[in-house]
């Protein structure tokens, strides 16, 4: 006899408790049962015809290697030759077999359901565990067995355990038992057994995650248990992870991936794995799941946050789909849709994709046809034909409706501007974006402009910057900035009315809030108007706005308002608004007094440093060439003492007094604060550093803040010195060599001709074949008048004679 605890027969694997356990509770192993071959209890003995008997699977694997190698058939026992293959079964031995098992199992599950407490110790627990497995393993028939037996239950105590190792095999074990047997899933289903197993796949152990993981992808075979496995939190966000971690070896991986396929069968499951990161379940039921399931599932997409890239695949995949849904279905699917749309809409890539999809013509007859939608489903088509136009495709080549109309056409600008006036805040901020977009492209800006021109909505847009609501004025705002470079002066004629828009822009801007959006477009649309508008500027300065203006730009100076990515704009549009002031200063005493009063002069020459912000450097530069010009009328001239009587007797007895601390230049008392002098405020060799920017607009707002000390009605000879003694000169030639613009050349031709009149400086040019030659190309190719200042230019230098007579002499 021979024996060992699972039934097998290996006298080497025998341990001593499994003898124990033999000795006691199992019945005598015959040598009769056992297969000479195999060493193990047959299962399906059959006899040779000299009457020896072997395991059918055993003894036609020894003939077939017989066969194989060429030698002859011999019973493996006698080693006798054998006339015939023929095996006979032994049914007699192979029931009698059978009902020892029987016997033999049921004691040994007696024992295995003794030994599965946690009084035990973890080798009889073990050894009960790999009995059970191994019964169940082995027959189907033995898990009802075990199922009357009340074994689940304690088996799933054991998942209980101190012991890792009898936690994974009790994990194992009950694998077997459920396996393809629905009424033991639905066994182990009660209570919190599910939770406890899915507890296991966030355990440090590998080895117990990956058992975990096997058991639920059998009861996920179950349909019944797929809602209970989903229902148990966090269950479906850890095997999403799962199937995703580099960490976790490839058989649990795709575990974990086939568990969530079954899954799939619960609808709430599905929208569990889209909010956990797995969306491609929830795209397959828009794609191809029943018109009800299509409708709850677009619902829900439109409830999920979506990173970017996952709203370009949403966009891909189901992108068609959801705008045929928009188009054809009942009022319920179309809200869905629209709900799903205006989520992947909000990402400048997926909406693109969408435009390309074709949901422009569907979106816009929405928008247009009265009764179409209710008002509360128009605001999310308005909000995603903003998403669109606002991509920056070029919706303009794409046709909507008949006659090849395209968005910007005439009649649909007009319907857009018509339905503003028409709905309510939240519609209205979202189609004044959609003309925000429109009028951002420069190839559709000119159409929205035409189209506002001709339907007189010009007074109606300007009023919403009135509103309370911050979003829609934001919106306003933002669209009159873009529309101000086309249509300045209407604006500027309709923000001089009574009803306060003009006030309301620079609340905008004096809001102590940080840096926003709404103030820096505020600031940009100031910024374009028409900045000779003198009524404009006058009602500005009524309104006390440079003052505000002023000390929003000395605190970003000074750094008190920091940080916000709006800030560059903001501040050039500041600088250009304050600008204004000095283009009025021989029409206007109070703006002359304002930039004395708040030493205007000074904090544009401060602002002549602000690397980096090319628009600032320009307009500061520009509003210092303003005040620079009007120095010589602002400078203070000596006042003369009258003549003696000798002096007015005998003329040669008078001596004119010598004056001192007079301006070099402007030839009268001059200081930065009073007279805006900019050799006062040396700012001169501030403005010839800038000679060498990289912007040709600063260069030329530089030059022409410097060509003031040259102006008629200064002393011009004074104005080279100083240019020399800043040394300006050679930057000054260098500007007429490089030649970068018309405009540049225009105003470096009309500085060095009046730098030649100075012989010495003619003297070193004269010599210099690079200011020739460009001089030379000025006097051939440039306008009328530059040709005339450089045939001048050329005169000094001698390169032309002064008879030559080719122009009239203009002075």
């Amino acid at each position: 006899m021979a024996g060992s605890w699972d039934g097998s027969y290996d006298p080497g694997s025998q341990s001593d408790d499994s003898h124990h356990f033999e000795r006691l509770h199992i019945e005598p192993l015959y040598d009769a049962f056992v297969c000479p071959l195999t060493k193990q209890v047959m299962r399906d003995p059959v006899t040779l015809e000299n009457g020896q008997t072997f395991e059918r699977e055993a003894i036609e694997k020894w003939f077939k290697e017989c066969r194989e190698s060429g030698r002859r058939l011999v019973c493996p026992l006698t080693q006798k030759e054998l006339k015939s293959a023929d095996l006979n079964p032994s049914i007699a031995l192979r029931n009698t077999i059978e009902e020892w098992t029987t016997r033999n199992e049921a004691a040994q599950l007696d024992m295995a359901r003794r030994s599965l407490n946690m009084n035990s110790s973890e080798d009889d627990v073990l050894l009960s565990l790999r009995f059970i497995q191994r019964i169940c393993q082995k027959n189907r028939s033995n898990k009802h067995v075990v199922r009357n037996a009340d074994l689940i239950p304690m088996i799933v105590d054991m998942l209980k355990s101190s012991s890792r190792k009898v936690r994974c095999k009790a994990l194992e074990t009950l694998l077997a038992v459920v396996e393809e047997d629905e009424d033991n899933k639905a066994i182990l289903a009660e209570g919190d057994t599910v939770r406890t197993i899915v507890k296991f796949l966030s355990h440090e152990q590998s080895k117990e995650r990956e058992e975990a993981v096997s058991l639920l992808y059998e009861l996920s075979k179950s349909e019944a248990l797929c809602e209970k496995i989903g229902s148990i939190n966090g269950a479906v966000l850890i095997l999403v992870g799962m199937t995703s971690s580099k960490s976790e070896n490839i058989s649990t991986v795709e575990k974990a991936d086939k568990t969530l396929e079954n899954l799939e069968k619960c609808e709430n499951n599905v929208r569990q794995m889209a909010e956990n990161g797995r969306l491609q379940p929830l795209l397959t039921q828009i794609l191809e799941g029943p018109p009800e399931t299509k409708h709850s599932m677009a619902a829900y997409l439109g409830d999920l946050v979506l990173n970017n890239d996952v709203k370009v695949h949403v966009a891909k995949t189901v992108g068609e789909s959801l705008i045929n849904i928009m188009k054809s279905g009942n009022m319920q699917s179309r809200e869905a849709a629209l709900k799903a749309l205006n989520q992947i809409s909000s990402f400048d890539a997926s909406s693109k994709v969408l435009i390309e999809a074709g949901i422009l013509p569907p979106l816009v007859r929405d928008l247009f046809t009265v009764g179409q939608l209710p008002m509360r489903l128009k605001e999310v088509s308005a909000t995603i034909l903003s998403n669109v136009v606002n991509s920056g495709y070029d919706v303009d080549s794409i046709p909507i409706g008949t006659d090849h109309q395209t968005l910007v056409s005439e009649d649909n600008v007009h319907n857009l501007l018509h339905l503003i006036s028409n709905t309510g805040p939240p519609i209205e901020c979202k189609l004044l974006q959609v003309l925000v977009g429109l009028t951002n492209s420069p190839t559709t800006v000119l159409n929205v402009v035409a189209a506002i021109k001709s339907s007189g909505a010009t007074i109606s847009l300007v009023q919403f910057i009135e509103v309370p609501q911050k979003d829609l004025r934001m919106a306003s705002i933002k669209l009159l900035q873009n529309l101000s470079p086309h249509m300045g002066q209407e604006l500027a004629d309709a923000l001089r009315g009574t009803v306060g828009q003009l006030s309301g822009l620079i609340r905008v801007i004096s809001e102590n809030t940080g840096i926003s959006e709404e103030q820096a477009a505020a600031a940009g649309l100031l910024a374009e108007l028409p900045e000779r508008d003198l009524g404009l500027t006058r009602q500005m300065l009524d309104e006390g706005a440079f003052q505000l203006i002023i000390s929003r730009v000395v605190k970003i100076k000074q750094g008190d308002i920091r940080g916000t990515r709006f800030v560059t704009p903001f501040l050039e549009g500041l600088v250009r608004v304050l600008a204004r002031v000095t283009f009025v200063l021989s029409d206007e005493p109070d703006a002359v007094a304002l930039c004395r009063e708040y030493g205007l002069a000074a904090l544009f020459i401060d602002l002549l440093q602000t690397n980096g912000i090319d628009n600032v450097q320009m307009v500061s530069a520009a509003a210092l060439e303003n005040l620079s010009l009007e120095s010589k009328n602002l400078t203070r001239l000596p006042e003369m003492p009258p003549p003696g009587v000798c002096a007015t007797i005998f003329p040669c007895f008078s001596k004119q007094p010598v004056i001192t601390g007079l301006c070099r230049v402007h030839r009268g008392t001059c200081s930065l604060k009073e007279s805006f002098c900019l050799l006062e405020g040396r700012a001169v060799h501030k403005l010839v550093a800038l000679l060498d920017h990289t912007n040709a607009k600063v260069v030329e707002a530089a030059l022409a803040a410097l060509s003031t000390l040259l102006d008629d009605g200064v002393d011009i000879e004074q104005g080279v010195s100083v240019l020399c003694e800043a040394e300006g000169i050679k930057p000054i030639l260098d500007v007429l060599l490089e030649k970068q613009t018309e405009n540049l050349r225009r105003r470096a031709v009309w500085v060095v001709e009046r730098l030649l009149r100075n012989d010495d400086i003619a003297y070193e040019v004269s010599g210099d074949q690079n200011v020739s030659t460009a001089l030379v190309d000025a006097f051939h190719h440039a306008d009328y008048r530059t040709r005339q200042i450089a045939e001048r230019a050329l005169k000094h230098v001698d390169k032309i004679p002064n008879f030559s007579g080719i122009f009239p002499n203009m002075g």
